[in-house]
C-alpha cells in the first residue's frame, strides 16, 4: 500500500505558478487573435483615412472613408507569397505555444492535484510536475521566439511588398510596435517564471523510493515512524502481558 504524505505546505510557490501559467495562456491566445502587431503609419490618407494601419500575423486592418466598409481588413495566409518570414514564424510558433500551455496548465493541475489533496500514491509526482514544468517553459520559449522577431522587423522598418488589394504601401512613413507585442512578451515572460516554479519544486527533486515498503523517512519533515499493538504471542509474561500493579494489591488487602 502506498503512504500518504502531506506536501501542502511544500507547494504553495507552485499554485501560484499554476495561477500565473493560467493568466499567461489566456494572454497568449488574446495576442494571437490581436491585430496590433505592427502599426504603419502612411502619408498617403486617401484611402487610409486614419494613417495608421494594423498588421497583425492573420490579417491587415484599417479605416476608410473612401472605400464601401468603414473598417476593411484582408486575411494573410502562410501560403502567400509576399509574407515575411518572421510572419509565417509567428504563426506557426504561436499556435504551437497556445497547444503546449494548453497541456502544460493540465499538467500542472494534476500536479497540484497529487499535491494538495494527499495522493496516496505519489510514485509519479516527479514526472507530472517537470512534465507541466517542461511544457510552460516550452510555451514561453515558443511565444518569445516570433515575438522578439517581429519587434526586431518593427524597429527595423523592415518593408512588406503587399498585393494592390491591401491597399497598403511597400514601405511605411514610419512603424511602432502594437499593444499585441506587449502583451505577449509579458505572457511570455511570466510563463518562463511558471516554469521555472514547477522545475524547480523541492520535493520533485528529492530521492524518494516510495515503492519500498521499509522506507519510512520523510525527507520534508524528517523520519516518519509507525506503531502498532504487539500480538499476544509477543508478550513476555503470559496471556495479560504485563506485571501486576502493586498498588492495586494493597488496596485490595485493606
Amino acid at each position: 500500500m502506498g503512504r500518504t504524505i502531506y506536501l501542502v505546505p511544500t507547494a504553495h510557490w507552485q499554485f501560484l505558478g499554476l495561477m500565473a501559467g493560467a493568466l499567461s495562456w489566456i494572454l497568449i491566445m488574446t495576442t494571437v487573435g490581436l491585430n496590433e502587431w505592427r502599426l504603419w503609419h502612411v502619408a498617403n490618407v486617401s484611402v487610409i483615412t486614419s494613417g495608421v494601419a494594423w498588421v497583425g500575423i492573420w490579417r491587415t486592418c484599417f479605416y476608410s472613408h473612401a472605400l464601401p466598409e468603414v473598417e476593411n481588413c484582408q486575411s494573410i495566409s502562410i501560403s502567400d507569397e509576399f509574407v515575411p518570414t518572421e510572419i509565417i514564424v509567428a504563426q506557426v510558433l504561436m499556435m504551437v505555444g497556445v497547444v503546449c500551455g494548453l497541456a502544460g496548465n493540465i499538467s500542472a493541475v494534476a500536479a497540484m492535484r497529487m499535491a494538495y489533496f494527499s495522493v496516496a500514491d505519489q510514485r509519479n509526482i516527479r514526472l507530472v510536475f517537470l512534465l507541466a514544468g517542461t511544457l510552460y517553459f516550452l510555451t514561453g520559449v515558443s511565444c518569445l521566439v516570433p515575438l522578439t522577431w517581429n519587434m526586431s522587423s518593427v524597429l527595423k522598418n523592415n518593408t512588406i511588398d503587399f498585393p494592390p488589394e491591401f491597399h497598403l504601401p511597400v514601405a511605411p512613413v514610419r512603424q511602432q510596435v502594437g499593444s499585441a507585442i506587449g502583451v505577449g512578451m509579458a505572457a511570455s515572460i511570466l510563463m518562463l517564471i511558471s516554469g521555472l516554479l514547477f522545475l524547480s519544486y523541492r520535493y520533485a527533486w528529492q530521492a524518494l523510493n516510495l515503492e519500498d515498503p521499509k522506507d519510512t523517512k520523510d525527507p520534508l519533515h524528517g523520519p516518519w515512524t509507525e506503531t502498532t499493538l504487539a500480538r499476544k504471542s509477543d508478550w513476555p509474561n503470559g496471556d495479560n502481558g504485563g506485571k501486576d500493579n502493586p498498588t492495586f494489591h494493597s488496596e485490595e488487602a485493606m
